[in-house]
């Protein structure tokens, strides 16, 4: 691909217009109408008079010219021109050739440090930087002719526009020369970040290390060096043999201030104006110039070039742009076939937050399993997550809704990857101390449900204690969303299980690395804790059906860990959910809870069976209190929907037995049938409408018709009614004497 030409070429005219790329023609194939391109980067104010792409113009051509030092203060016409190019900065970016002009005069060191401030602050791209635009103004550095604040300034805004910079080959050949600044302190954690950016495994050489390693013994144990070191302990581990802090909170100081604002107002009106969609669907994905920052959608920036450098591009032959031995850039991926053809030639981009929103990349990311890639991603999202939580940082609640936006886009990350990130857990250990329960909330929770596995006294400590004063504090709704996200952070936890179970790899290292023992019991823990904030919750909400829906919906993953998942596990839910469910109000409840105990039933005669036949195919066995505690249940159950005998045979601790004088002193005629299928509170308006269908003319609603035959019919038509639940329990764990059409019902005595 043709390089456009540097600085030092002989000028041409000034044409502000002639080579904007137009970024949406270029993705389109087409090609491009200047005058388009201009209207394409102008308000609809800048359209009605004309006067900004002029003024704009004139301006570049006026510093373009600047050769002797002048008064920013007494020159009116450089304070003309410095105003121009600061507000068409901020209101739409600047194009791709005024980047040269500005920095040669930022850098030169002719000029008073106000000035070049001003110059440097406004560098607000509108669509990419051309490479020798910075090339040329590193060689500036050479000189030393600027002051090191000057310097610094660069530095932070080279490395905030680092993924605008349309190509990085000449930038990536300057590495050592930026490594020789680590010498200034002022200017080495700046340095450090550039570096993090631009390594590759070449980079990494033993006088660099030994470079680095003298620095922290002068300097203590900095967060800056200690990311750089770690990267390399990545790529040559035989290298750098010291040990490193595995868990820092920030690594790099925040280089954005300058520019955030301005790029978020360029953002969001080139947002409005693009006639481009943000498609995030395998090989539809439109990349557009973006700020490496998550509040500006995440995307990778496209390549730019001139016009004519692009009508080239596209005539060349396929066989050179797939060249073996050229990486291939990931700002052309645009398909699932050009990833399989070129998956060995991908290089990531520096900076990793743009692989949130890239499909492609993300399925890249899943191949290759490189500790670098996460690393990169594990340093940027710490430090802007802990930047930019809204309830962390007073200043942040007005971009509440775009760090929503973010958190969202990690979440759904994580379904992608079926992996949860490291970093993410981090944020949400820290910040769910300082958290109200309602900013956020939908994003916040469904993080929770991608925790890795981790022991339970971390868990406890940072996870549990915190998120149960909330639980118990906070409303119905809040409740309910909470037992929704620790379910499916159970499903995770077990699909991952599932997955890592028979692979050959086995427990590697990993983030979710942990014995199956540790799973158990990290599993048994999770569920306990639900069990305990779910009897609680019932006892404080007076045991609403809604809140009783979202627990039985736990339960039914739980009672089904054995053969669905293969986890030699079954916890029973305690008395203080299992009894406010059997004797609810309402028929989805009891018909969960049937359904529950259908498959508490088949998986402990599965185990059972497992065990007797010596045909084990994990090394645990359950205990007998497990089993000893379903039968209770199951006699309970059985006792008070079917034999009404239920406050005589109950033998559970908690359960409902009680003596025959202290029932009468109810004033209840038929305390023992209270809860059968016919005149239990959930059944009775089903008893009431079969007795209408059945007896029509019968006005009395006499319940004690329904009996013998008129029994059977009775449990058909509750059947029919779609209590699915409360018929295969009842087929299962009841040895019933009836006709023959229920000859064949279950064999199994409770």
């Amino acid at each position: 691909m043709q390089r456009s030409q540097t600085s030092k070429t002989p000028k041409q005219p000034l044409q502000v217009h002639k080579h904007q790329t137009d970024l949406s023609a270029w993705q389109k194939g087409g090609r491009i109408d200047p005058e388009k391109s201009v209207q394409n980067h102008q308000s609809p104010n800048d359209q009605k008079n004309g006067s900004k792409p002029d003024s704009l113009e004139q301006a570049l051509s006026f510093f373009e010219k600047l050769q002797d030092s002048v008064s920013l203060k007494k020159d009116h016409a450089l304070q003309k021109h410095l105003t121009t190019v600061e507000s068409i900065a901020l209101q739409r970016g600047l194009p791709p050739e005024g980047f040269a002009i500005l920095l040669n005069v930022a850098l030169s060191g002719k000029f008073a440090d106000t000035l070049n401030t001003h110059l440097l602050k406004s560098l607000v791209p509108a669509s990419v930087i051309p490479e020798n635009s910075v090339v040329s103004s590193v060689s500036w550095l050479c000189v030393g002719k600027c002051s090191g604040n000057v310097q610094l300034l660069f530095l932070k805004w080279l490395i905030t526009m680092f993924d605008f910079i349309d190509h990085k080959e000449q930038i990536y050949a300057l590495y050592g020369f930026f490594f020789s600044f680590l010498q200034d302190e002022k200017m080495c954690p700046y340095v450090c970040h550039l570096l993090y950016l631009l390594t590759r495994k070449e980079n990494v050489k033993p006088f660099r290390i030994r470079r680095l390693l003298d620095l922290q013994a002068k300097m203590g144990m900095q967060s800056h060096l200690q990311a750089l070191l770690s990267l390399y302990k990545i790529f040559c581990p035989e290298l750098v043999t010291i040990t490193l802090p595995g868990k820092v909170k920030t690594y790099f100081k925040n280089s954005e201030g300058p520019w955030k604002a301005a790029i978020n107002a360029v953002r969001q009106r080139n947002k409005q104006n693009s006639p481009v969609p943000r498609l995030l669907f395998l090989g539809t994905v439109q990349l557009r110039s973006r700020k490496r920052k998550w509040n500006t959608q995440l995307i990778i920036p496209a390549n730019s070039t001139n016009k004519n450098d692009l009508e080239e591009d596209r005539e060349k032959n396929h066989v050179d742009l797939y060249r073996m031995n050229e990486s291939f850039p990931v700002e052309q991926l645009q398909t699932f076939p050009q990833l399989l053809q070129n998956i060995h030639r991908l290089e990531f981009p520096s900076q990793m937050g743009s692989v949130l929103t890239n499909p492609l990349l993300l399925h890249y990311m899943n191949c290759i399993k490189d500790e670098s890639v996460f690393l990169r991603l594990y340093y940027w999202m710490s430090q802007v997550l802990q930047e930019e939580c809204t309830w962390c940082v007073a200043d942040n609640y007005q971009h509440e809704e775009e760090f929503k936006d973010f958190l969202e886009t990690v979440y759904k990350t994580e379904c992608f990857l079926q992996e949860g990130f490291s970093s993410c857990e981090e944020f949400l250990y820290r910040s769910l101390p300082l958290w109200d329960g309602f900013s956020c909330r939908s994003q916040f929770l469904r993080l929770v449900s991608w925790i890795p596995l981790n022991s339970f006294s971390e868990m406890k400590s940072h996870l549990y204690d915190p998120l149960a004063q909330l639980f118990f504090t906070s409303s119905l709704y809040f409740k309910c969303s909470v037992l929704e996200s620790l379910k499916e952070l159970l499903c995770n936890w077990l699909n991952w299980h599932v997955i890592h179970l028979n692979s050959e790899s086995g427990f590697q290292v990993h983030s979710l690395n942990t014995t199956l023992s540790g799973l158990v019991n990290t599993v048994a823990e999770l569920v306990h804790f639900v069990g305990w904030i779910s009897t609680v919750a019932l006892r404080l909400e007076n045991n609403t059906t809604f809140l009783l829906y979202f627990i039985l919906d736990f339960y039914e993953t739980v009672c089904d860990m054995y053969l669905g998942y293969n986890l030699p596990l079954l916890i029973m839910p305690p008395a203080g959910i299992f009894y406010p469910a059997l004797l609810s109000m309402d028929s989805v409840s009891l018909n969960q809870l049937c359904y529950i105990m259908y498959r508490y039933r088949t998986n402990l005669v599965a185990a059972k069976e497992n065990e007797l036949s010596k045909q084990k195919i994990l090394q645990f066995k359950f205990s007998r209190q497990t089993y000893q505690e379903y039968n209770q249940y199951v006699i309970a159950m059985v006792g008070c929907l079917w034999t009404s005998s239920v406050f005589q045979k109950d033998v559970h601790p908690r359960g409902l037995r009680m003596d025959d004088e202290l029932l009468k002193k109810t004033a209840v005629q038929e305390f023992k049938t209270s809860f059968n299928i016919v005149y239990h509170p959930a059944l009775m308006g089903y008893a009431v409408h079969f007795l209408q269908q059945a007896w029509p003319d019968d006005t009395t609603f006499n319940f004690s018709l329904i009996k013998g035959k008129k029994w059977n019919w009775y449990l058909e038509y509750l059947y029919a009614q779609g209590l699915k639940g409360l018929k295969v329990f009842i087929e299962s764990s009841i040895n019933r004497v009836s006709q023959a059409s229920h000859s064949k019902a279950g064999s199994v005595k409770a």
